[in-house]
């Protein structure tokens, strides 16, 4: 690696001042809208919402800080590559707190936490949601293929999967899946996204399995991601894909209960 100059260093330091001004600009903002929902309650999901957004700002510009470095320096920041990630997975928990962490549940068990947020309506969804999963893919790929953080990615993106899921109105999808709706464009797309999103955590899970940690409980978390794709096929009334899926469900619960049953029996030995 060449060495870095004071030259280098300070080009660096007058490219990432801006940056780090909107850093700390942002961080107030979380600071006063947090200060605010603790004083009255009553708005907190949309305020929520708004606490999403700024933290998905504020990993962009995290993200934007390793950028410069990688191209004035010619090294990741990784500082601000961990302020990034940290600050991606407080956005999904925000998410989270609006939308419920529900992987796999009858939209009844969640449907009342969208009532709070009516007004934010079927497009403003679903240009969170992409700008999210934008964010995601831009701090993987600085990280790299073969990042210590590569399988906590998995979590990340599961808990991403399902907030995308349950951001969306079920009830309101088959009536707006009308090309005359003025969210016919964005339903389409979201619904598209979510069974994408689904399916791969279903797979990166049980990879985490099979490649890493040997954990049920990984292997568990994928067949439950597969149970919600499948749901959300039966509801959009995609008879054959949810068959399909069906029959991939029953695939990996046979693999997982025998995976149980060896486990169990070589601790027996043991």
């Amino acid at each position: 690696m060449a060495k870095i100059t004071e030259q280098d260093r300070h080009l660096y330091h007058e490219r990432v001042k801006s940056f780090i001004g909107m850093t700390r600009t942002l961080q107030d903002n979380e600071k006063n809208i947090l200060e605010e929902i603790e004083k009255d309650t009553s708005d907190a999901p949309m305020r929520k919402l708004i606490l999403t957004d700024e933290m998905l700002n504020l990993a962009s510009n995290y993200i934007a800080i390793n950028g410069v470095s990688q191209s004035v320096l010619k090294s990741k920041n990784e500082e601000a590559l961990n302020d990034g990630r940290k600050t991606l997975y407080k956005a999904v928990i925000y998410l989270e707190e609006v939308v419920t962490n529900f992987i796999d549940a009858p939209f009844s068990e969640y449907e009342e936490k969208l009532a709070a947020i009516g007004s934010f309506d079927q497009n403003q969804r679903y240009n969170l949601i992409k700008k999210m999963g934008l964010a995601i893919d831009l701090l993987e790929e600085a990280y790299g293929d073969n990042s210590k953080w590569r399988w906590t990615f998995v979590e990340l993106e599961g808990r991403f999967a399902a907030a995308a899921k349950n951001i969306i109105d079920l009830r309101s999808v088959v009536a707006n899946r009308n090309p005359e709706s003025p969210y016919y464009d964005s339903i389409v797309y979201h619904i598209r996204l979510i069974k994408k999103l689904l399916a791969q955590a279903a797979d990166r899970y049980r990879e985490k399995y099979e490649l890493s940690t040997g954990q049920m409980l990984d292997f568990k978390t994928g067949i439950l991601f597969l149970a919600a794709l499948r749901r959300i096929h039966v509801v959009l009334a995609e008879n054959e894909e949810a068959e399909s899926i069906k029959k991939k469900y029953s695939i990996w619960k046979a693999k997982l209960e025998a995976d149980m049953k060896k486990q169990e029996e070589a601790k027996k030995k043991a």
